[in-house]
């Protein structure tokens, strides 16, 4: 029996299953084979040679935003309309087939724009090379899934859990669980809050069906299943998504209202060119880029290029901004002077662990090289030999 076989069969089982408390451990051990067989179809075959024709390209700019949807919802005309690069648009679906990069220029950064082609339902299990194009979506910092608001609402529903079922967390924290694998100890145990969807029996045994009898568990938040699960795979992407409603002016103006007010969701339509700016507001607000201005000593800031810093790619302190310019300014840092909304007062002492702002200013005060001896009566180094043996002796006194 094939994993795809085996995916089937055990997704009948947990359908057929009833859930109640006498089933969860029942349910709870299915869930962790699922993951175990769903990580294995993920995984390229053995005695491949390597990767074959894939989408990635080559990252550019200060970020990345995947564009993830059905065929022929408009992925191509909103790429071609948000960065100018042509991509090739029809009446008939995929008529893209490859990965298209765009470049998008935004509040004085470069954001890289990717048109995937669209995707089907069983994409997870590779039907329509539907794991090159969520493989690109997990490197992205955004994604973008562009729907019909013509069409059903289980679109939404079933590119969610196709994305889901290859590792992809959208619009998710990762849980507050930590765990250890260690050599010997057995399985420890310990939760600091009150949990009422998991229990020790329950971690047991989903631990051993990995084959894991010596760990450290620690729950900070009242978990489920899944996250612990997630935890021990360790290969899960939390990554942030926006739902983009195209070709809102063929639809009520009643559904478009309800749409809007949808979480994580927005309207837009490439046809008429409605709410485009606001996309890009949107796009640029949930990828958290900060844009920090250099002040050299002495002179006016520049305001020409900034240095783009994200919490994704980095952080966004003063000790990551320093790396950002160069790896070896931070040994030769006294102190910064920041100006922004960052600052409590203008200009304001920080060190390296101070949090940035968008838009703050930032003059880096670098260390005095010290003069080797001190000066003066305080001078501690001299010509003179080290042995008295080889010092010079004075001359006799004249008497």
């Amino acid at each position: 029996m094939g994993i795809l076989e085996r995916i089937k069969e055990i997704e009948a089982e947990m359908a057929r299953t009833q859930k109640n408390k006498a089933t969860e451990y029942h349910l709870g051990q299915l869930k962790a084979k699922l993951a175990k067989l769903r990580t294995q179809l993920l995984e390229p075959p053995k005695g491949s040679s390597g990767g074959g024709d894939g989408f990635e390209v080559t990252k550019f700019g200060h970020g990345r935003v995947a564009l993830i949807g059905f065929p022929s919802v408009g992925k191509s005309t909103l790429l071609t309309m948000l960065t100018g690069t042509h991509s090739e648009a029809a009446s008939y679906e995929f008529t893209t087939l490859t990965c298209i990069p765009g470049i998008v220029h935004y509040n004085d950064t470069k954001i890289q724009l990717l048109d995937l082609p669209g995707i089907i339902e069983g994409a997870s299990e590779g039907k329509g090379r539907g794991r090159q194009v969520i493989a690109v979506a997990k490197s992205s910092d955004l994604v973008l899934m562009v729907l019909d608001a013509s069409k059903s609402e289980g679109h939404r529903q079933i590119l969610t859990r196709e994305l889901e079922a290859v590792g992809l967390r959208l619009n998710k924290r990762p849980p507050q669980i930590y765990f250890k694998r260690k050599k010997t100890g057995g399985i420890s145990f310990n939760t600091t809050v009150p949990l009422t969807h998991i229990d020790e029996k329950l971690c047991y045994q989903i631990l051993h069906e990995y084959k894991i009898h010596n760990a450290e568990v620690l729950f900070r938040e009242d978990a489920t299943v899944d996250d612990l699960i997630d935890v021990i795979e360790g290969n899960r992407k939390y990554i942030k998504c926006v739902y983009v409603y195209n070709k809102i002016d063929v639809v009520g103006i009643d559904d478009v209202d309800n749409l809007a007010r949808q979480p994580n969701s927005l309207v837009i339509s490439c046809n008429l060119k409605l709410n485009l700016d606001r996309l890009l507001a949107r796009m640029w607000e949930e990828m958290g880029l900060v844009r920090v201005y250099t002040k050299p000593q002495g002179q006016q800031p520049d305001f020409t290029d900034p240095v783009v810093l994200s919490t994704d790619r980095g952080g966004c302190t003063v000790e990551d901004f320093c790396n950002h310019i160069h790896r070896s300014l931070l040994k030769d840092v006294k102190y910064v002077l920041v100006w922004g909304t960052s600052a409590r007062h203008y200009p304001q002492h920080c060190g390296l662990g101070h949090g940035l702002n968008d838009e703050d200013v930032v003059q880096i005060v670098k260390k005095k090289e010290k003069e080797e001896g001190g000066r003066g009566r305080f001078k501690s180094h001299t010509n003179a030999p080290d042995r008295i043996s080889d010092r010079v002796k004075k001359a006799p006194l004249k008497t």
